[in-house]
């Protein structure tokens, strides 16, 4: 059974998580579909020292970051499934709502990947949407990821059970503020991503506008995401 997202812990900043559950000065990571690599952009401006390799599929957002460079931080294509670095490269390893767009196929290669890059009694942590809450029955009528959501935590599992590369460290649930001023702003930046085409038909744009605008208020509509994070510690 799934919490209730309105009794789990309200995080707006997940690097304070992050910062509490690991060492962060000096160390070098790398983040995984890192996306517009929000979090990595703070870690490196908020820890001395430490510096992050930015790994995004996406060739339209991977321009972007590229676009916008940060001392510290380094923007790079590729995969989880096939990382282009040498074996034990990194001292942590990030995956920020990530793992579950990996194909389902390929997700235990991609954790074996990672335990790959990362050196023994390194880390990775894994923050994963839980499938539940208010704004979860928004998307799922044109993005529904109840399957490929089970399935990165049934391929974490799998992972710690066959103790070869990982083991678990600490587990944490909480939920995750989303604001969206209205809807133009939900539309962009929920149904037309630019990793994915959800076929949005007008139709659809339609059913999804009516589920969304009884959220919205004179302040914006605002949810919150329940997140699932793991944290693994390279064995070896």
């Amino acid at each position: 059974m799934q919490p209730d997202p309105d009794d789990l812990p309200t995080l707006r900043d997940e690097l304070d998580l992050l910062a509490d559950l690991v060492p962060l000065t000096e160390q070098r990571i790398i983040e995984l579909g890192c996306g517009n690599a929000r979090l990595a952009r703070a870690l490196v401006q908020r820890c001395a020292g430490a510096q992050v390799v930015g790994l995004e599929v996406d060739e339209v957002q991977h321009a972007q970051n590229v676009a916008n460079p940060q001392q510290r931080l380094v923007f790079m294509t590729g995969s989880a499934e096939a990382v282009p670095f040498p074996d034990a490269s990194f001292d942590g390893a990030l995956m920020l709502k990530s793992l579950h767009h990996v194909p389902l196929d390929a997700m235990d290669a991609a954790l074996a990947e990672v335990a790959r890059v990362v050196r023994p009694g390194g880390w990775c942590y894994v923050s994963e949407p839980i499938f539940g809450g208010a704004l979860n029955e928004i998307v799922r009528l044109y993005n529904d990821e109840n399957t490929v959501r089970r399935a990165a935590q049934a391929a974490l599992d799998r992972a710690l059970a066959a103790g070869t590369h990982w083991e678990a460290l600490a587990e944490r649930r909480f939920a995750q503020p989303a604001h969206f001023q209205d809807w133009a702003e939900f539309e962009q930046r929920m149904l037309y991503p630019s990793f994915a085409d959800h076929f949005i038909t007008p139709a659809l744009a339609a059913r999804v506008r009516a589920a969304f605008l009884p959220y919205l208020t004179a302040d914006g509509a605002h949810f919150v995401r329940p997140m699932h994070v793991r944290l693994l510690r390279r064995k070896g």
